[in-house]
């Protein structure tokens, strides 16, 4: 009957267009590649958007959805046309299909290309949870606060009192609060003004955490004040704001003036009890020092029993010492952490006569002068002209900013505080963490947003340092720092000369178009200025001794040839710049020992010969950078890295498998790559080519795969008598993205002590990870886009393992794996698990915690998936309740 119906319609087919079968689908083929290659470009852009913690618009994720739909129809048809004939009724029927499905596939490849926005930021928290420690003597101040917040009306409040007195940690304590007590505000905005009052930044802060976003140009303002009214028009909230130096108009920033109507209210913060009059303030509250046996208390927590009790004098000498705080907290745990380590009477003895016969420096306002000079005492005792500078420095960085733990003992050791460029980098770096652990013992740090990476200034502490600095106000200028305060223009240059070292970073600053001379110049920080493109010629033309320059997360492009004068550079971070070529002079930087080049996506040359005579090179990093390494390239191979004999931290991205076997078969470049990025690689079929080779890479402590189109599996270790042959001892992170053919990850027995975290992304044929159990250590899982995955840890494979769980496991991050159905197949411990991240896993139905989780913090996930979870028990759900909360 087919064959009659297909010699009936077979002038029809011929009329209609339809005759051609192959020809169509081979249309329809090269359409969905087409199309492949758009949604590649989406992932992409998402990709990044989402390292940002922005999320994808639900326009993207339908059609990303309708994308690998479509994908699997056109499959069909595709093997579909294999088995009929052109001329068939069923040949008729399927090429009529094909046409429609064509019409489909470029409607989808018009529509992925024309998406402006992939991501947009979600909605941050009403509340969050800021930094504190106990506000010793303030249960009667905090009271007040909350009493008077929790009035039936509106208004503005005014804490005031001297630097050093507890005020921000009075000001976190009533933001905390507000976590755990029932209230019905519907944001709780916490905001630090800082001594450089910047309306700008106030408004971009404020913004932020009503999730409003904003060009930071100046010309904005009111355009900012206009969106920032109408949101909070419609809302009750509490605007927190701290360290307020001056007064300002606040319906000029945006607030609408708090009432008896909006039931709203702003608390602030000041060292100036005028500053309340001039802000309006409805009420104000003075912070008084601490009376006498509190300050004792406080003094006596701080200096710690031990040292209290080791000679009978000393708790007699300590109430002279602590009545010379005169109350001040921050002055009593600073100097108690200073004599924590003294058990003679005769040091205590010393200490009073310090105390009580220094002089007031007479020249920071809102700071009583005399607590100055106490605060001074801490410095004082420090013991050693090295970790005096190494504090010191930590005044180059913006008020209340968060500084990276590791930056900050790079730039000590480029400055040469630190010993350890000719000897054992590694150890000069502990040594840095050694005194950072003992500037937060004795309070001149603390902890920054990250207490594990980063540390950070009391606004009193950084005062004290630029003070001391300037020799105690001899030199005004010998630290230049205008760092995070809003400039537009660098200050003028005259006022560079006597400057040792200078900050201007943060700021908005576009240009620099005079030649400074800096005959005393060691450090410049120009970096985080986002729109800095231009260097003059002659800029780096009389800066003799510099050792330090950063100009990380700028857009300069380029470098001026001028460059090749700075002699004595020690230290050049370019990363994050846009920076296309280095200039052949930078070779002349003969003394030049870390280079910084990571995520400098553009640079694509660096000239033959530059990088072979940087001979006192240690450390490179050129992560997501240039990767054209082979021989003949024209530029930069891996014959001149191999030359640089004192290269022992090594960061590279490589991207051909001849430049892999150049690096691998060097055992200088071997023992010196700390990160290795493969990025493309073409013929990399299977990570066994490698084996072999990583096991003899001692240092490698990260491993990236990107975009092998190829590789079908990656086997990290291996089973029984083999695994000392794979071992890899330092590696701490494996990274997998982009691999979209990827369908096996094995990571094998005894492998990686060191191993913290592993990422995967993208890949889109992986169902299974094998033996993820081995790793002890791991602290960190995130899996992102893998549409077929059905498992993250797979139990069956680890039957062999004794502990059932990751004890180390801190958090999880699961995105978009609509196969998901199992995080482990039978229950497991985490007892360290602290954040539990979920977004688009619908089949994820049950989640492997137990009530004894005791450091869990925060499960995240959409409404719906929370709602649709199976539990054991109500009680097991309410339980974990409050740790919910939804995107």
């Amino acid at each position: 009957m087919d064959s009659i119906i297909s010699r009936l319609l077979d002038p029809i087919t011929q009329r209609i267009g339809h005759v051609n079968l192959q020809e169509n689908v081979d249309s329809l083929k090269n359409a969905m590649n087409e199309l492949k290659c758009v949604r590649d470009d989406v992932k992409t852009r998402l990709e990044v958007a989402e390292r940002q913690k922005l999320k994808r618009t639900h326009d993207v994720r339908w059609w990303l959805e309708k994308v690998e739909s479509i994908e699997r129809e056109v499959n069909a048809m595709v093997e579909e046309s294999k088995k009929v004939t052109r001329t068939s009724w069923s040949g008729y029927q399927l090429c009529k299909k094909v046409v429609m499905k064509l019409d489909d596939v470029v409607k989808l490849k018009s529509k992925g290309e024309s998406f402006r926005e992939v991501a947009y930021k979600p909605l941050p928290d009403a509340i969050e949870e800021m930094p504190s420690t106990s506000a010793v003597g303030r249960d009667l101040v905090l009271e007040k606060v909350l009493n008077w917040i929790d009035e039936g009306k509106g208004g503005v409040i005014g804490i005031y009192g001297m630097g050093g007195v507890g005020k921000t940690t009075l000001l976190n304590d009533i933001n905390n609060k507000f976590l755990k007590r029932n209230h019905d505000f519907h944001v709780v905005i916490w905001v630090v003004v800082s001594k450089e009052l910047n309306e700008g930044k106030i408004q971009m802060d404020i913004g932020k955490r009503l999730g409003l976003r904003w060009a930071e140009n100046e010309s904005y303002r009111e355009t900012r004040a206009h969106d920032i009214r109408k949101v909070l028009s419609s809302k009750k909230f509490i605007l927190l704001l701290d360290d307020v130096w001056e007064s300002f108009d606040l319906q000029k920033v945006g607030i609408p003036h708090p009432s008896s109507q909006n039931m709203s209210k702003v608390v602030f913060t000041t060292r100036f009890e005028d500053v309340c009059g001039h802000m309006t303030a409805d009420k104000k509250i003075k912070v008084e020092c601490l009376p006498e046996q509190e300050a004792m208390d406080l003094f006596r927590r701080n200096v710690g029993e031990e040292a209290m009790k080791y000679h009978p004098e000393i708790p007699i000498l300590a109430k002279s010492v602590a009545k010379e705080c005169k109350g001040l907290p921050l002055a009593l745990i600073n100097i108690g952490r200073a004599m924590a380590c003294k058990k003679t009477p005769q040091e205590w003895k010393h200490a009073i006569s310090v105390l009580s016969t220094s002089k007031p420096p007479s020249d920071i306002s809102g700071m009583d002068d005399e607590m100055l000079l106490r605060l001074k005492f801490s410095y004082d005792n420090l013991g050693g002209d090295m970790i005096k500078s190494c504090f010191l420095y930590c005044a180059l960085f913006p008020e209340d900013y968060s500084i990276r733990k590791e930056q900050l003992i790079d730039y000590w050791i480029g400055e040469g505080f630190l010993d350890g460029w000719d000897d054992d980098l590694d150890e000069a770096r502990n040594k840095g963490h050694d005194i950072i652990g003992r500037l937060k013992a004795v309070c001149l740090l603390e902890n920054g947003s990250d207490e594990k990476t980063e540390v950070k200034f009391h606004d009193v502490i950084r005062d004290l340092a630029l003070w001391i600095a300037s020799e105690c106000g001899k030199k005004k200028n010998r630290f230049l720092v205008r760092a995070g305060i809003g400039l537009r223009h660098a200050p003028d240059v005259e006022r560079w000369k006597e400057a040792d070292r200078i900050s201007l970073m943060n700021n908005y600053i576009k240009e620099i178009t005079e030649t400074p001379q800096c005959p005393n110049l060691f450090t410049l920080m120009l970096q985080m200025n986002s729109h800095f493109e231009n260097v003059h010629t002659d800029f780096f033309q009389f800066m003799p001794v510099l050792k330090v320059l950063d100009l990380s997360h700028s857009s300069i492009k380029e470098l001026p040839v001028g460059m090749g004068n700075l002699a004595e550079l020690r230290y050049l971070n370019l990363s994050c710049t846009c920076i296309e070529s280095l200039p052949k002079e930078i070779g002349n930087l003969t003394k030049l020992k870390h280079l910084d080049l990571e995520s400098t996506d553009c640079l694509q040359i660096i000239p033959r010969g530059a990088i072979s005579r940087l001979s006192e090179l240690i450390v490179m990093n050129l992560n997501q950078s240039y990767s054209k390494w082979e021989e003949g390239s024209g530029g930069c191979n891996m014959t001149e890295l191999v030359g640089l004999k004192r290269l022992t931290h090594l960061q590279i991205c490589i991207e051909t498998l001849e430049a892999l076997e150049r690096l691998l078969s060097s055992n200088q470049l071997r023992n010196a790559t700390r990160f290795l990025q493969l990025k493309g690689c073409e013929g990399l079929t299977t990570s066994a080519q490698l084996l072999y080779s990583f096991s003899a890479m001692k240092s490698l402590k990260g491993l990236s795969i990107q975009s092998c189109d190829m590789l079908k599996e990656v086997m990290i270790g291996a089973d029984g008598e083999r695994d000392d042959d794979y071992l890899v001892y330092c590696l701490e992170s494996l990274e997998l993205d982009r691999l979209p053919v990827l369908n096996y990850i094995h990571v094998g027995r005894g492998c990686f002590r060191s191993f913290r975290s592993i990422y995967i992304w993208n890949c889109f044929e992986l169902k299974k990870i094998h033996y993820l159990l081995q790793l002890k250590n791991l602290e960190t899982i995130e899996i992102i886009d893998c549409p077929v995955l059905e498992e993250v840890i797979n139990t069956a494979a680890d039957d062999e393992v004794g502990e059932k769980g990751l004890m180390q496991l801190k958090a999880i991050k699961l995105w978009y794996l609509p196969e998901l159905s199992s995080i482990c197949s039978y229950a497991l411990h985490f007892p360290s698990l602290e954040v539990l991240n979920v977004m688009h896993c619908p089949k994820l139905k049950k989640l492997p915690l137990h009530v004894d989780q005791n450091s869990l913090r925060l499960i995240r996930g959409e409404k719906d998936w929370w709602d649709a979870l199976v539990w054991e028990s109500d009680y097991i759900k309410s339980y974990f309740l409050p740790f919910f909360k939804e995107w």
